[in-house]
């Protein structure tokens, strides 16, 4: 992977995959990383398998980018401006930014100030951005999320547990995560009307922060949503997610 410094000095990591046709930019959830969210569900490999150009973007706080331990850096405005300078770094001229739960909403931000986005997927998120302003905290309090990546174990809801397994599975900075949910902690989302690129929202049907996809697509002035298989976690890996990602760029 190759770092680069971002608009306020932060190194972050991406990598690329080399292709044809307009770059696809992807950015993963929380906790995750490009491997984990692209690269071990096949989603790299499916989007490869057409030949085109691919780029993934470790958030800050996440992978093998900068993790400080200080919320202050962690704003939502502050991460879609990370994708930017990454677009800049890269001379990109036009892409399909495709995002996932964090990553889904940091897209829709990116996508309604930049028209370099021509085309935009969003999975693992769907009504909560309409009636939350971005993460559905109906399904996830950001304060239950900051207290599973604590140091000692706490009885925090079932999908905040979720969130700590993956953590420690992938090995990631916990207290970095921490200080991500709490910066992140605010309404992104306003109108969406400002989002003319033909979107497509990718939904888990047992996925609790991706409730009504339907309503997120009828929002949009171009917008589609496709059901997959899988809850949160799972349905990112689901061979139709993947299916539906390349038909839609192609």
């Amino acid at each position: 992977m190759t770092k680069f410094r971002t608009w306020d000095g932060l190194e972050l990591s991406y990598r690329v995959w080399e292709g044809e046709g307009t770059p696809i930019v992807l950015q993963h959830g929380v906790v995750g990383d490009t491997n984990a969210n692209w690269m071990s569900t096949g989603v790299v490999a499916a989007l490869q398998g057409i030949g085109r150009t691919v780029i993934s973007l470790d958030a800050r706080g996440h992978g093998r980018s900068d993790k400080p331990h200080d919320p202050a850096p962690y704003t939502w405005t502050g991460m879609a401006k990370d994708v930017r300078a990454l677009y800049d770094e890269l001379g990109l001229d036009e892409v399909v930014q495709v995002g996932y739960s964090m990553g889904g909403v940091i897209s829709l931000l990116v996508a309604a100030q930049d028209t370099r986005v021509r085309r935009l997927v969003v999975g693992g998120i769907g009504s909560g951005v309409i009636d939350c302003g971005g993460i559905d905290r109906r399904a996830i309090e950001l304060g239950s999320l900051i207290a599973a990546m604590g140091d000692e174990p706490v009885d925090v809801p079932p999908l905040a547990a979720k969130f700590r397994f993956l953590a420690d599975v992938l090995g990631a900075d916990r207290a970095a995560i921490r200080a991500v949910a709490a910066g992140l902690d605010d309404r992104p989302i306003g109108a969406l009307d400002g989002i003319t690129a033909p979107t497509l929202v990718l939904a888990g049907a047992e996925d609790p922060l991706a409730v009504e996809p339907d309503r997120l697509a009828a929002a949009l002035p171009d917008g589609r949503a496709v059901v997959v298989p899988g809850e949160h976690m799972l349905a990112v890996a689901a061979p139709e997610f993947a299916a539906a990602l390349v038909e839609f760029v192609k």
